[in-house]
């Protein structure tokens, strides 16, 4: 029988959700907003690869490292950014960022050959590199902790629906226009919504949001001492395991997203624009079932503690026996419906291992704690996957390399498992130290 365990919510907003002011929510729409900007900058790119490597005659392991540089970008420059963001002020940091992966974008409209896309598209992960972080922890912090898995699972669903939005208006554009107007929709978009956000959100206006305690708790966690930093981003097995299996388990939805409108292309004789519709769907389902399996990791998990590894365990096994028949089976209709059920369990976890991290670690330092699951999800997974699974398509096919990739949740779980066995005492120490910490 599992143990009764409440979540803590030092330092959190408690307020009921009649209580949640509509600034609020203004700020984490337009937030999320940047989220899709992020993640069409990034993702139109799978869209035009039938265009790209025609154009360049390129091998399918250059067009992956085209998709992975950015993510290694992320992985590599997340958490030094993000302990600058912390400092800086995330507002402005925000700013900063998605200006910067939005000119990098134009950059890659203008790019005349595979050297300069590959440097272009580096500076879009550079610009990228903190957001996802930086974001999650401006958003959870005016928002009840009650709410952190289905906000978590919200704003990674983002990154779906962002990748769904510029996968099929990039393949539209590049139909019509060229593979270079792809890339410039995207840029446009993203300078048009950094304007509005530094219009709109300010750090005074955040700060009221905020109760005093957790304010003073995040001047804290700006005077904190990088060894104390560390110690307190690893300081159980738990969040290890949490940070690790999230990013194992997120190479799926990355080598999918990047690799289907290819698939379609090649095994089911669609014409790159339709192909590229037709893969964003599967986006799609990815993003709805983030926020679906987030939402329901917060209903199981309300008094029950362990739930939330278990309901993160059972999505990764679903997700590897879905997709591994799937990409056993003939190209046709029966196919397409398991892979788009195992896209929708895919990223499931990434809700419930997000609500981990935030309660294993200080709120003085959940952007820094996110950064550092930023860094695992790109190392381990995004940045990996487009690139891995190019270099085994050009030795066996791009179909036998999908075949292997559903292998990875399977080593997700047996992360979620170790981490599951010490997450009652770790969460007990954690709430002993805030507790130290406060008087």
């Amino acid at each position: 029988m599992l143990l009764q365990h409440a979540e803590p919510a030092t330092g959190e907003l408690t307020a009921t959700k009649s209580d949640i002011p509509v600034y609020a929510w203004v700020v984490c729409a337009l937030t999320i907003g940047l989220l899709l900007s992020d993640y069409m900058s990034r993702q139109v790119l799978n869209a035009v690869f039938p265009f790209i490597k025609s154009a360049w005659n390129l091998s399918d392991t250059k067009l992956g490292s085209l998709s992975s540089v950015v993510a290694l970008m992320v992985g590599v420059l997340t958490f030094p950014l993000s302990v600058l963001a912390d400092r800086w002020g995330r507002v402005k940091s925000i700013a900063l960022m998605a200006a910067l992966w939005s000119l990098a974008t134009l950059g890659c409209a203008i790019s005349t050959n595979y050297g300069e896309m590959l440097i272009a598209r580096a500076f879009v992960g550079i610009g990228e590199a903190a957001y996802g972080s930086v974001g999650i922890a401006l958003v959870l912090s005016i928002f009840p902790a009650r709410l952190r898995a289905t906000l978590t699972g919200t704003f990674m669903a983002g990154g779906a629906f962002g990748s769904v939005l510029g996968m099929a208006i990039g393949g539209a554009v590049g139909t019509h226009l060229g593979w270079r107007w792809s890339f410039g929709a995207m840029a446009c978009l993203g300078i048009v919504l950094v304007v509005v956000y530094r219009c709109v959100v300010t750090e005074k206006r955040l700060a009221q949001l905020q109760p005093s305690s957790a304010a003073k708790k995040d001047d804290l966690g700006v005077r904190m001492s990088f060894r104390a930093l560390v110690k307190g981003l690893f300081s159980t097995r738990s969040v290890v395991c949490a940070y690790v299996g999230s990013g194992i388990h997120l190479l799926v939805p990355a080598a999918v997203w990047a690799w289907m409108p290819s698939f379609l292309n090649r095994y089911y004789g669609m014409a790159p624009g339709k192909a590229a519709m037709s893969a964003a769907v599967f986006v799609l389902v990815t993003g709805l079932g983030m926020i679906v399996c987030g939402n329901l990791a917060d209903r199981l998990n309300r008094k029950v503690a362990q739930r939330k590894w278990l309901t993160a365990i059972a999505y990764c096994l679903l997700c590897c026996v879905l997709l591994g028949t799937a990409f056993q089976l003939p190209a046709g209709p029966v196919q397409l419906v398991l892979i788009g059920c195992g896209m929708f369990f895919c990223a499931g976890a990434t809700g419930p291992s997000g609500a981990m991290v935030a309660n294993l670690t200080p709120p003085s330092i959940h952007a820094s704690a996110f950064a550092t699951l930023t860094l695992a999800n790109n190392l381990l997974g995004l940045a990996p996957a487009a690139i891995l699974t190019g270099i085994v398509a050009d030795r066996i096919g791009l179909l036998g390399a999908l075949q292997l990739v559903p292998l990875a949740p399977l080593l997700a779980a047996v992360a979620f498992a170790i981490g599951r066995r010490s997450y009652r005492r770790d969460l007990d120490c954690v709430n002993a130290l805030r507790e130290q910490a406060g008087h």
